[in-house]
């Protein structure tokens, strides 16, 4: 059996079949599914998507584009996120972090960095005081590297250097894309998962993103669905969804040398114990 660590099933996508779709997963080997909230709107759908389905979940949290979009804080906001960190079946806080990744070409600035930190550490705040786990999202700069082009580690090295903070939390990196060097780094904390989604399908026998899998534990490792995005190959190109997630437990197999019914038992077990479900 199967857990999806982090869908959105709230996602308008999935407006016309929702219900179909939940059933498809848990009818294919999905158990459990934890629906992650990236904003206000999303995190109400995913706690109230949660209260609907026996085993789904809610993660409820400001994405970093939040603080991108706006230069300060909304206190209503700020309120009606720390109401819904209390709603029944949330599990945890998240997806939170920091995006250097501008999605119209101009660079991100300084200001938009600090108030994404200033956010990034009240919800940090907020999971201490609820004693929640916390589900980050880090994409970093762009950079051209020979013929490839690979995210720049300012982004994880500042959300780091934020988190180590905050050593009572427990941490996931979602569909984790950091460079090798900095997965070494992070191993050495005992309070750091790694999730890893449908792109990992799309990697070269030599990738660095397939090097970093080879590191680390099984024992660290979370599938991820990030679904409608990512869609694995064989489904790449279409919409994404959790009943997929098995192709990331077979590329993660593949990768080590393992049978996927043992990345299924120990990322179940990983997952299971993170969320405390």
């Amino acid at each position: 059996m199967l857990i999806d660590s982090h869908a959105h099933l709230d996602d308008k996508q999935f407006d016309v079949d929702r219900g179909e779709v939940i059933a498809r997963a848990f009818s294919s080997g999905v158990k459990k599914i934890i629906n992650i909230g990236a904003g206000l709107g999303s995190s109400g759908r995913s706690v109230e998507l949660a209260k609907e389905h026996e085993n789904v979940w809610a993660v409820v949290g400001y994405h970093p584009e939040y603080f991108m979009k706006h230069g300060a804080w909304n206190e209503e906001h700020r309120r009606d996120l720390e109401k819904l960190a209390c709603e029944e079946k949330v599990v945890g806080v998240g997806e939170i972090g920091l995006e250097y990744h501008s999605h119209n070409g101009s660079a991100v600035s300084k200001d938009q960095k600090k108030f994404q930190k200033e956010g990034l550490i009240f919800q940090l705040e907020l999971a201490k005081k609820l004693k929640n786990p916390v589900v980050i999202h880090c994409r970093g700069e762009r950079a051209e590297i020979g013929k490839n082009y690979r995210e720049t580690s300012s982004a994880y090295e500042d959300v780091f250097e934020i988190i180590q903070k905050f050593s009572s939390l427990n941490f996931v990196f979602h569909s984790f894309g950091g460079r090798l060097e900095f997965a070494e780094k992070v191993l050495r904390k005992n309070n750091i998962l790694f999730s890893f989604a449908g792109n990992i399908t799309y990697g070269k026998p030599k990738s660095e993103t397939l090097e970093v899998i080879r590191k680390i534990p099984l024992e660290r490792i979370m599938l991820d669905s990030d679904c409608p995005y990512l869609s694995p190959v064989p489904m790449r190109g279409e919409r994404n969804e959790p009943s997929y997630v098995k192709y990331v437990a077979e590329k993660i197999g593949e990768i080590k040398g393992i049978g996927v019914e043992e990345v299924a038992r120990v990322t179940t077990k990983n997952t299971e114990n993170f969320f405390n479900i």
